[in-house]
């Protein structure tokens, strides 16, 4: 080495000497419990080991003259809002009696807000992902405030946004002549997206990596923003649970007979069709003037619609096709995705629509649904789904998982796969607590809708105790959705990996003990899916 080169090492070596014994520079300041946003200072809370920030609006009230109207931008504030407690519950009514996790109703139209839980002690410039969730209960119940998300928040870390979108007639009126008929409530969901995009960095998250993840019909409210031509570039990937992109008419899978008004996606003129019947039954006959009419209704009237299971429309801007035919024609937008389903889907629908309403089913009233259900293929039915050793109705509740969960999503899979990183996941802790309901014992004892999401965001109120080994997969299922949404793999660093959907693919099992993968032929046998989509 020549002593010029000696002498710049020297001076190197000296350099790193000199840096290592003075002081550290100051990194940047934590994130404090006050943060502003577009509409102005928010003052939060600190609540353990995270930080909360409540009810803030992310759209101007949907009140008055802007009922039935695209959300309209959040209304800036003077001076420092408190954002400590949630917002109200959209309008919707109560939680069915003796249900664990009881809700009460709510009258206040004004809910278009939103919360954000941040680990404590973020950096301001972190960057962290971002997950935004969308609640379930049937496009007519539920609320952003059902969920704490600080198990997945820590594991992350991460920041969680869940929101309130308006639900049942106030979100998904149709009338002829009324602009975005049967879209308002996926609107909302959109302005909450774009809402997070403008002001994620100020909660120390990074807005070009949300993902967007939601269950039931929070998982259709999600696969209907990756088909939604302006949802695009608002979030990077989904998580669909227990819902999302397949093809059934669940209403009709549940209580055959029940006709396209009981589907998820509907197409505009029957959505139009139902909203001038439900108007002229509230007053208001003129389908002129029916909107103006029915804003001047008291909102407690509009949640006695009956029958009518409001969801969105499709052949509007918002939702030019329907879901599923995207997918199936391979033309939905490619999107990096983890979904699922439980093993037990259908006990939660048999006892809400059967055991709650008409009555537990009989003998007769099985074979009645499966021949309904089957047509000709009736008889291969009933070798599939024998009531030998366990009741009618639990019987009929696997006909429901089956042909309304399991098959329909395989079906999704397998399409959605060839053009993005799918990974599939079943539930199957046969232990699990009923999240929405407590089952009669001939349909406990199997994971049914909705059981999952204790495992991954504590209920409010009502969070089931779980035992170690539910504890243990807990942990398990927190740290997969977690690393998705970081990254797009749910894989645990040094395995074992989660496998990528891949020709007929496989199915990760999460129940207690390790993930137990499983063929998409294996899984299509467990649930007759030859019978009803072969």
């Amino acid at each position: 080495m020549t002593a010029r080169r000696l002498g710049v090492a020297a001076a190197l070596a000296a350099a790193t000497l000199l840096a290592s014994c003075a002081p550290p520079e100051a990194g940047p300041p934590g994130l404090g419990e006050r943060v502003v946003v577009e509409q102005g200072e928010l003052h939060g809370r600190t609540d353990g080991d995270v930080l909360r920030f409540r009810g803030i609006p992310f759209a101007a009230p949907p009140v008055g003259e802007r009922r039935w109207l695209a959300p309209g931008p959040p209304e800036p504030w003077t001076g420092v809002r408190e954002a400590t407690e949630p917002g109200p519950r959209c309008p919707q009514g109560p939680a069915p009696a003796g249900a664990p996790h009881a809700t009460a109703g709510s009258l206040e139209e004004d809910c278009l807000t939103l919360d954000v839980t941040v680990p404590a002690g973020t950096p301001g410039d972190a960057r962290l992902p971002v997950l935004v969730w969308l609640h379930g209960g049937g496009f007519s119940a539920g609320s952003g405030g059902d969920v704490d998300p600080r198990r997945l928040v820590r594991a992350g870390p991460l920041v969680a946004v869940t929101l309130n979108y308006r639900l049942g007639a106030l979100g998904f009126l149709g009338l002829p002549g009324l602009a975005d008929s049967g879209s308002f409530g996926l609107l909302d969901q959109q302005q909450a997206l774009r809402w997070v995009q403008r002001n994620a960095a100020a909660f120390g998250g990074d807005p070009d990596n949300v993902t967007l993840a939601g269950e039931s019909a929070g998982a259709d409210g999600a696969c209907a923003q990756i088909a939604a031509p302006a949802a695009e570039g608002l979030f990077r990937r989904a998580v669909l649970q227990s819902g999302g992109c397949g093809s059934a008419n669940l209403t009709d899978v549940i209580r055959p007979g029940t006709g396209p008004g009981g589907d998820t996606w509907k197409p505009l003129e029957l959505v139009e069709s139902t909203g001038v019947e439900v108007a002229e039954e509230l007053g208001c006959p003129d389908p002129g003037s029916a909107a103006q009419c029915l804003r001047a209704a008291p909102v407690e009237r509009l949640l006695g619609t009956g029958d009518t299971y409001w969801s969105p429309a499709v052949g509007t801007p918002t939702l030019p096709r329907r879901p599923s035919d995207l997918v199936a024609d391979g033309e939905l937008r490619p999107t990096p995705v983890l979904a699922g389903t439980t093993a037990a889907e259908g006990t939660l629908f048999t006892d809400l629509f059967f055991v709650r309403g008409e009555g537990p089913i009989t003998g007769d009233r099985f074979a009645e649904l499966l021949d309904d259900a089957a047509g000709r293929r009736a008889a291969r039915a009933r070798t599939a789904y024998p009531t030998e050793g366990r009741s009618p109705g639990r019987a009929w509740s696997d006909v429901i998982t089956d042909r309304g969960y399991a098959c329909p999503a395989l079906d999704a899979y397998r399409a959605m796969g060839r053009r993005a990183p799918l990974f599939a996941y079943e539930f199957t802790d046969p232990s699990a607590p009923a999240t929405f309901t407590a089952l009669p014992p001939d349909l406990s004892g199997a994971a049914t809708h909705g059981a999952e999401v204790a495992y991954l965001l504590d209920l409010v109120p009502g969070q089931p105790a779980l035992d170690p080994a539910q504890r243990e997969l807990a942990d398990r299922m927190v740290a997969a959705w977690a690393r998705f949404a970081t990254t797009g793999d749910p894989s645990p660093p040094g395995g074992p990996a989660w496998p990528r959907w891949t020709g007929e693919g496989q199915i990760t099992t999460l129940g207690p003990g390790a993930p137990a993968p499983r063929t998409g032929p294996e899984f299509a046998d467990a649930h007759r899916c030859r019978l009803w989509t072969g």
